[in-house]
């Protein structure tokens, strides 16, 4: 197991923000990158596609080498008519961590490799996980069940242990993780870094609706919604945002995945919440710095934990 070296030495805790449909942009970004974890964005989120140039921009001229790195989105499904125009920006500003989703290419890894940029490539179980690897990602992000989004369903134990049993490479996992405890065991089970989320939805700087960022606050694993009608992808969603649609969320019909439009600019299910099953943990809207301080106590605790109870095993 092994981290980029980018990221030797410049995170508070082993984590990356995941990109978030719409919220991400660079005020949240920034703030995360300076609390010491990846920050990162879609780049459908920059609207239109030179917007993405002026983020960009001022992201490379804001962090300083002390501050942890960004990362940018790239959706690269053939229904995303801009991923050429946005790649070339990203090659341009040479971002540093591109993660990659649906869809595996060959060509836009070749194109960010050839500045020295990183590839991670979001999968949902270990046949994507391989096919990412062998056309040239550089790690992976395990995409487990309860992860807030495009979710799979696969159980976070089962699925690190399939992509360990034949990659050592970078490996970030996501699934309900929303505590500094849940960090340290996604590592116990073989991954780098958390992939964290939902919990930043509910921060200060994210570009969410107050009533968002509330359901975040109120909501519990039991208010999380898999369904695939909003994007064409499976996905998990809060309950609430769908009853406040109009739809039943207990009787939510199948879309046709072969209309999966992610080059649209507008969007008809634009306040649907995406969220994932760790929301639980998340008790109050606060600031990006306040919740990167909470998980790393969590974390540091946790850790405590463990070394006390191995301490008592030597004395028994």
């Amino acid at each position: 197991m092994t981290l980029p070296a980018i990221l030797h030495g410049r995170l508070s805790i082993p984590v990356i923000a995941a990109p978030l449909f719409i919220i991400s942009h660079p005020d949240l970004v920034l703030a995360q990158c300076r609390a010491g974890v990846v920050g990162s964005f879609p780049s459908l989120n920059a609207r239109p596609v030179e917007q993405l140039d002026e983020w960009l921009t001022r992201l490379n001229a804001e962090l300083t080498p002390a501050d942890a790195p960004f990362a940018v989105n790239l959706i690269v499904h053939k229904s995303n008519a801009r991923v050429e125009a946005d790649l070339a920006l990203c090659v341009k500003h040479k971002v540093p961590l591109i993660i990659t989703s649906l869809g595996a290419r060959e060509d836009v890894y070749a194109a960010i490799h050839s500045y020295g940029g990183i590839v991670l490539h979001d999968i949902i179980d270990d046949r994507f996980a391989r096919k990412a690897i062998d056309k040239g990602a550089d790690g992976l992000i395990a995409v487990a069940a309860g992860a807030g989004g495009h979710a799979g369903t696969i159980s976070p134990f089962a699925l690190v242990q399939e992509i360990r049993q034949w990659f050592d490479g970078p490996l970030a996992l996501s699934g309900a993780i929303a505590t500094g405890g849940a960090v340290l065991a996604a590592q116990a089970m073989g991954a780098d870094v958390g992939y964290i989320g939902s919990a930043f939805i509910a921060t200060h700087e994210a570009r969410a609706s107050e009533a968002y960022k509330q359901g975040i606050v109120d909501g519990r694993a039991a208010d999380i919604v898999y369904s695939n009608l909003f994007t064409g992808v499976h996905g998990n969603y809060l309950a609430a945002s769908i009853r406040e649609a109009g739809l039943d969320p207990a009787n939510l019909p199948q879309s046709d995945p072969t209309k999966m439009d992610f080059g649209g600019a507008a969007k008809a299910w634009k306040d649907i919440w995406g969220a994932g099953q760790g929301v639980g943990a998340v008790d109050a809207v606060v600031s990006t710095g306040e919740l990167v301080a909470r998980l790393c106590a969590e974390y540091a605790a946790a850790r405590a934990r463990l070394e006390i109870a191995e301490s008592a095993k030597h004395c028994a």
